[in-house]
């Protein structure tokens, strides 16, 4: 054992501290300036070389933006954002190798009332980014979340057929036609107006802010909140005349997104939710080129090459790791990432493999498809799975806590009567035949057969469901009532198998 008084007369042995490359491993010349990962040193032109050229490789390999097709950028302010802006602002160059051919413009949501913020804040970070838009010289939109609750009912149908399925001779035939023809003045702009700051009228705050505050935790917040927005972009993208929307999820969010999916029951939708590509809305697709970057590598980027960014508040800001679903799965990867730098890209990886049993939502009627978030149901289910046993326990449940007997309780194909509110009916109600009027729906319709697993515990989070956008209620109204027409003459129909003759 060690003596206190014990005399060492050895040197002692320093420990070796791991060290990194000095040199570029690409060029093998210039001096490293960033580490991406252990063996991975780059200098600063080629690790800017590595960046661009990942951006053009995904957009490349995918073939899904055509030449001469108007792009959105969904532009929050963030890092990843707003690299994901310079790096298309740098592929419209006249001398940028492999050229970007598409035409680019830029969309902003100002969240600043679902979260709070007063006006003169949300002044602020929007004077703050409209320098950073003109400064990138393309035409840019700003949009506040309050115009959620005028959107129409379109949004939530699929219009037009999804153009991620043409093939790949027709993309080549594209390409060489835009060759052919001056590029150059294909690409110019059209008149760049100076976007007007939105006017947000005080109710609309209040509503908004109220829909926010009905829903009782903030994961309900966080997923309501995103489903809101995304409707909100789907919008601004059709009326404006864009059919790509272009999203700046990185590797890391994703890695994030896909293990938060899976907590929240939303496995049946990973594929659309963190792939490439996504055509739940069919005549606008959502791509992710920014999907193969880490949120280091991003970072990095933006610091040596001087990319602006504006700092903008959520609802996460400020919070405990316990708060949400998100925030607590957000914590353990990057826990787990500083310990194990693999596991970003192990979890991006896997999430490239996933499929869906589910069919294609970009197919078929809408009725098919969750009111929410617009992905296929995935309620359709055996009546031997977990999810038909969780809706029995809500049922019994309800038994329990409303002290009727199961044959007390309202059937969901039985409608209401026509003169329910008092006096005689029309006579089949009683019969077991439903009412003349049973395409009628109450006011609140009742959204769970029209909901996702995962949207319907947001709904159920929420204190109302009157608390909802119009559209999303007018929607469910229209949906029921086109269910209830189909019962009726149900009978009438040829099934698909049929020849019909």
């Amino acid at each position: 054992m060690c003596q206190v008084e014990e005399e060492y007369h050895e040197q002692l042995e320093r420990a070796a501290v791991p060290s990194v490359s000095k040199k570029c491993v690409k060029c093998k010349e210039g001096t490293a300036a960033v580490v991406i990962k252990a063996g991975d040193a780059y200098c600063r032109e080629c690790f800017k070389e590595y960046f661009i050229h990942k951006f053009r490789a995904m957009l490349g390999k995918n073939r899904i933006i055509f030449p001469a097709e108007k792009v959105l950028l969904a532009v929050s302010g963030g890092p990843s954002s707003c690299s994901m802006l310079r790096q298309v602002q740098e592929g419209l160059s006249q001398n940028a190798h492999n050229k970007l051919r598409f035409l680019p413009g830029i969309v902003y949501i100002d969240e600043g009332g679902a979260i709070g913020q007063s006006v003169e804040e949300r002044q602020r970070t929007v004077a703050e980014l409209c320098a950073v838009f003109k400064a990138a010289g393309l035409p840019f939109h700003i949009v506040p979340l309050e115009q959620v609750l005028d959107l129409p009912t379109s949004v939530l149908q699929a219009t037009g057929p999804s153009t991620s399925e043409r093939p790949a001779s027709e993309y080549k035939a594209a390409v060489d036609h835009f060759i052919q023809r001056n590029s150059s003045s294909c690409l110019t702009q059209g008149e760049q107006k100076e976007p007007s700051l939105p006017d947000v009228q005080e109710p609309h705050t209040q509503s908004l802010q109220q829909l926010m505050l009905s829903a009782k935790t903030l994961t309900a917040k966080e997923d309501l909140l995103n489903t809101l927005r995304q409707h909100l972009l789907v919008h601004t993208a059709r009326t404006e005349g864009y059919s790509k929307l272009m999203l700046g999820d990185n590797c890391t969010r994703l890695a994030v997104k896909l293990l938060t999916n899976v907590s929240l029951g939303r496995g049946a939708q990973l594929a659309q939710d963190t792939g490439f590509s996504d055509n739940r809305y069919g005549d606008i697709i959502l791509v992710r080129p920014m999907r193969d970057y880490s949120a280091k590598e991003i970072g990095l980027y933006n610091h040596l090459f001087n990319v602006a960014s504006v700092f903008n508040p959520s609802l996460e800001t400020k919070t405990s790791e316990k708060a949400s679903i998100q925030r607590l799965t957000e914590g353990f990867v990057t826990r787990l990432q500083a310990d194990f730098p693999s596991t970003v890209s192990i979890i991006y990886r896997t999430g490239e493999k996933l499929q869906t049993a589910c069919k294609s939502s970009s197919t078929g009627d809408h009725g098919d498809r969750c009111l929410l978030c617009m992905c296929a149901l995935d309620s359709a289910v055996d009546p031997a799975s977990a999810f038909h046993m969780t809706l029995i326990s809500e049922q019994l449940s309800q038994i329990k806590s409303s002290g009727k007997t199961d044959a007390e309780l309202p059937r969901p194909n039985q409608g209401q009567c026509c003169s329910s509110g008092g006096g005689e009916d029309c006579g089949r109600a009683a019969s077991g035949g439903g009412c003349c009027s049973s395409a009628k729906v109450t006011e609140t319709p009742n959204m769970k057969s029209l909901l996702c697993y995962s949207c319907k515990l947001t709904v159920k989070d929420l204190s109302s469901p009157d608390h909802l956008p119009l559209y999303i209620l007018s929607e469910a109204q229209r949906r029921q009532r086109r269910s209830h027409m189909r019962e009726e003459i149900s009978e009438f129909l040829l099934d698909d198998g049929d020849d019909g003759d």
